[in-house]
């Protein structure tokens, strides 16, 4: 770390972090590195790795309390139990995990970079209860708190109808305004969930919502050769691919998949990951030789997967593109390859598809205009190859690393000055 006289000390505590595979972490743990390249100290209070399994990763399970903390040229890293269920489904179970996760990162956050004073503090949502716990942490240790969300919640689960209890809905929208509220500063990655922000919180705090989107690891993934070593290990030849690559829930529309599988039976088609509806989708797709289920890789082989696809999909049901945007689309385009999304047109998605003009989008759960969608696409492979290029571009020049840890950093100075 370069530290300057003029570095900040930041704390952040987020569900996630390397080596967690989820994309949260992925996206933190780059953050924390541009922040340390600037010069500033950071001390981070996460979640032992858990993402992949739903349960702490092989290896961490009887990880002691000393090992847990690690000290980094940069600051040091606090690992909790995150109290993770076996069943993603149970949500009362996994706000019960969330709860008592939180519980101790704010015992941890007070304690963390031996308890002096810090800067700022950075909690990530998910969980809701992290911008509560953040706040605590904020009053013991005299800092301000950015509140970082990632998805809106409840507002997916109620779309999806994950979450219909009446009760637990009235309960969440409560914690969700008192987190708001509490927050000095909200971060949100695009214009949709500004807005959908905005209309909680009393109109004087308008100011203080602002939209920094998630960026894309440009130099990590680089546009490949579709013939990859996972095309082998998946026992696909020459075929064209179809891939959904990331978290499959019940947000994401994946019969989609199955459907245009049946209808083109010549392209093969992937879903990459694991997630609550995997077992459902697997069992509907019993029959369909031209569908493949495979499971998270390594990070370091994200090029790799992402280059295998022809074509990959970003889906969400009805009613969730304004409060959720899949981090993927950046990938997907740094890996220079077309989407076809299934999206609520007009949000946030379908702008960044349109602005590159990188693919085509289609009306979330519309299977029909979703296999014309990829009949078109894959039919012209010269079109393929120059939508993936300007998507190429258009991440280069729009979504680094380096450009939204600066954005961060004005953030956070801005609050050290007022």
């Amino acid at each position: 770390m370069k530290v300057t006289g003029n570095s900040l000390k930041v704390l952040i505590l987020c569900p996630h972090f390397a080596p967690d595979t989820a994309p949260t972490g992925v996206i933190m743990d780059r953050i924390v590195h541009e922040l340390s390249e600037l010069g500033h100290e950071i001390h981070v209070v996460t979640s032992l790795p858990w993402y992949r399994r739903h349960r702490v990763d092989i290896g961490w399970e009887n990880t002691s309390w000393r090992r847990r903390t690690q000290v980094m040229n940069w600051g040091s890293v606090v690992r909790l139990n995150p109290f993770a269920g076996s069943d993603k489904r149970n949500l009362w179970r996994r706000a019960l995990g969330f709860a008592g996760f939180s519980v101790l990162a704010v015992a941890a956050g007070i304690r963390a970079g031996r308890g002096r004073r810090v800067n700022v503090i950075v909690a990530m949502s998910p969980p809701l209860t992290l911008g509560l716990g953040a706040r605590l942490v904020g009053i013991c240790r005299r800092a301000p708190v950015i509140f970082n969300i990632q998805d809106v919640f409840p507002d997916a689960a109620v779309e999806t109808g994950a979450m219909t209890n009446p009760f637990v809905i009235a309960v969440a929208r409560l914690l969700e305004k008192v987190s708001y509220r509490s927050s000095r500063l909200i971060t949100v990655l695009s214009d949709d969930l500004q807005a959908n922000v905005l209309a909680k919180i009393p109109a004087r705090d308008a100011v203080k919502v602002v939209v920094i989107p998630n960026f894309v690891d440009t130099e990590m993934i680089q546009p490949l050769d579709r013939h990859t070593a996972y095309r082998t290990e998946l026992g696909i030849g020459e075929q064209q691919i179809v891939m959904y690559a990331g978290n499959v829930g019940f947000s994401q529309s994946l019969h989609l998949l199955l459907d245009a599988a049946r209808e083109l039976p010549d392209v093969a088609f992937v879903i990459n990951g694991d997630g609550s509806a995997r077992k459902s989708l697997e069992a509907d797709a019993v029959g369909l030789r031209n569908i493949h289920f495979a499971d998270f890789q390594p990070a370091e082989r994200l090029a790799e997967v992402l280059a295998t696809a022809d074509v990959h999909v970003v889906a969400l049901r009805q009613g969730l593109g304004k409060v959720s945007v899949p981090s993927k689309t950046y990938s997907i385009m740094a890996a220079g390859r077309p989407i076809v999304a299934a999206i609520d047109p007009g949000t946030q998605v379908p702008r960044l598809i349109e602005q590159a003009d990188c693919g085509v989008v289609v009306p979330p759960d519309d299977s029909a205009s979703f296999v014309v969608a990829l009949q078109t696409v894959l039919g012209d492979t010269q079109r393929m190859t120059e939508m993936g290029h300007r998507a190429r571009v258009f991440v280069e020049s729009q979504a680094s690393p380096q450009v939204v840890a600066h954005r961060y950093v004005d953030l956070m100075r801005g609050l050290q000055a007022g």
